[in-house]
């Protein structure tokens, strides 16, 4: 299985203490020529938040999103390119992933994709019921205090297992990761507990990838999706406006020794 990197641009010396991780699937044949089979490969996305609240893109790699040693060898090219101070990871719930982060990034914290979760919840329930589900747990989210939200949670599953008894230990497993963010400003909230601030890159990437179908290889696909990711990298540093104000990540690096910080689960859960 072919991999590549974006060559630029480079996280350089800079801490990036938020880290998106998301995947877009792309049709890549495998075999050269007319006869390869074509699959359906995974195009992988970080993207950073620097300590002064600018946005960046960080990398790409052309894999296997549910391989552990894919993701850990794409992790850790970011670090050998000087990828450092991170203190929170917010990506999908990706098998393998999770191990992977607690060997590259140790003692940083995993924010599971509240979307993503949702989603994944709204399977455990009849059709009919799938809107009430779904308005009990945004209420969740709206609470202002970590403690408010972290018993809305618990108040929440207990409702919710009375009727489908699958969901109480399916909420207990996740809780700590999805309920991360909690440790961090509030005012970031709403930018790390999913990986959405993602959504435009990879409808871009789906964008330009419909106009080619199927790729002849992974090399194809990182020269186009590198391009791409570079040109809206350059977009995001022109701009006018941070990403997060400088004033909430100094709030980051005031209470980030003091609060604590759910720590990475090895749970494939």
């Amino acid at each position: 299985m072919s991999r590549g990197r974006v060559p630029h641009p480079a996280p350089g010396s800079l801490e990036f203490p938020y880290i998106y991780l998301d995947a877009t699937y792309l049709h890549v044949r495998n075999a050269p020529g007319e006869g390869g089979q074509v699959v359906s490969m995974a195009v992988v996305v970080a993207t950073g938040v620097t300590a002064a609240g600018e946005r960046e893109i960080l990398g790409l790699d052309v894999g296997d999103s549910e391989d552990e040693v894919f993701w850990r060898s794409f992790l850790l090219s970011l670090k050998q390119r000087g990828l450092s101070g991170v203190r929170l990871v917010i990506s999908d719930q990706h098998a393998g992933l999770v191990k992977a982060l607690n060997r590259a990034f140790q003692g940083a914290a995993h924010q599971r994709c509240r979307v993503h979760f949702a989603r994944n919840l709204l399977a455990h329930v009849p059709k009919g019921q799938v809107d009430y589900v779904a308005a009990a747990f945004r209420m969740i989210f709206t609470q202002p205090k970590p403690a408010d939200i972290d018993a809305a949670w618990d108040k929440t599953r207990d409702e919710l297992a009375v009727r489908w008894p699958r969901i109480g230990p399916y909420m207990d497993d996740a809780k700590a990761e999805v309920l991360a963010f909690t440790a961090f400003p509030r005012e970031h909230w709403r930018k790390i507990w999913s990986t959405n601030p993602l959504e435009r890159v990879n409808k871009e990437i789906k964008r330009r990838g419909r106009v080619v179908g199927i790729f002849p290889n992974a090399a194809a696909v990182i020269r186009l999706v590198g391009a791409v990711l570079i040109d809206m990298h350059d977009e995001w540093i022109a701009g006018d406006r941070r990403y997060l104000s400088e004033g909430s990540m100094a709030k980051l690096y005031d209470t980030s020794d003091t609060d604590p910080v759910a720590a990475i689960e090895s749970s494939d859960a």
